[in-house]
């Protein structure tokens, strides 16, 4: 009898407490179930190359509006960061969450902090179980699965999106240094190296066969962040990779903070221009 009760409860340390990755596996799903998922989508008026440019009309709507309405299929709660009243009191017309913040933040990132501090308290969140989500302002056609992908990486500190270079890509849209490349591990998905230049460098291939290897990541910027992660990046100097390349999450990478990376199929188109906003009227009739 003695022997039974004891292998019963051996057979339940077994389980329960070994091995260790096992402990690991559900700490973070405990830590999952508690976790609250917030997005925020800084909006600035006076954009240097686009001014106004949320508020412009995308066939009947502002892409303020867009981007909030594609953002809330997958969020409970999104919250619109802006230091302009006209994008204030627009967001308002459509009963979007949104508040103020200030004119001199030097980057989104640092805009996402303050708004978060203003609503934490009225939403009771956590810092430790929350997870800010920066969605792009310029996006209107972020796909709720994108979001679903950046969720799906946590537990983690940070977390952002990266998209396969296929063959039916260009040599010319592989070398744009406009958009960053990505190198991450294989085994945990972190990231290793973010740059304009192309990354992995294929020695003894040609170049116009680098896009059929399968090896080159497009980053695709949207960031997610535990929320006491946040409080200390931006508290963070610039660092010397960051400047050269002007680059924010190389600041991270090289003060030890981990980026896992999650790879989606989906590509949103974001507008920086006056040209890319008629594309993306295009892109819309077309689908109508």
């Amino acid at each position: 009898m003695r022997f039974a009760i004891f292998y019963q409860d051996f057979c339940i340390f077994q389980y329960f407490f070994v091995p260790l990755q096992r402990i690991s596996k559900i700490i973070s799903i405990l830590r999952l179930i508690h976790m609250q998922f917030i997005g925020i989508i800084p909006a600035r008026y006076a954009s240097t190359r686009f001014p106004g440019k949320p508020l412009v009309d995308i066939c009947g709507k502002t892409m303020i509006q867009r981007v909030y309405e594609q953002a809330k299929k997958a969020l409970d709660i999104v919250v619109v960061a802006t230091d302009d009243q006209r994008i204030y009191d627009t967001v308002k017309t459509f009963d979007g969450e949104v508040v103020m913040t200030r004119a001199d933040h030097k980057c989104g990132t640092d805009r996402c902090l303050e708004a978060y501090q203003k609503v934490k308290a009225q939403l009771a969140l956590s810092d430790q179980d929350t997870i800010v989500i920066n969605i792009q302002g310029d996006e209107p056609f972020i796909q709720p699965s994108q979001i679903d992908a950046i969720k799906s990486c946590f537990p983690t500190e940070i977390a952002t999106l990266v998209k396969p270079y296929t063959t039916e890509d260009s040599i010319e849209d592989l070398e744009n240094p406009n958009t960053p490349k990505v190198v991450f591990s294989a085994v945990d998905h972190h990231a290793v190296l973010f740059s304009r230049s192309v990354i992995p460098y294929l020695r003894n291939i040609d170049k116009n066969d680098w896009l059929a290897q399968g090896k080159h990541y497009r980053h695709i910027g949207m960031y997610a962040y535990r929320a006491d992660i946040l409080s200390q990046i931006t508290q963070l100097p610039q660092s010397d990779m960051e400047k050269a390349e002007s680059l924010e999450q190389l600041r991270w990478l090289e003060n030890g903070y981990q980026i896992k990376v999650a790879v989606c199929e989906t590509y949103s188109m974001g507008i920086d221009t006056p040209a890319d906003l008629e594309q993306a009227i295009q892109y819309l009739k077309d689908k109508i």
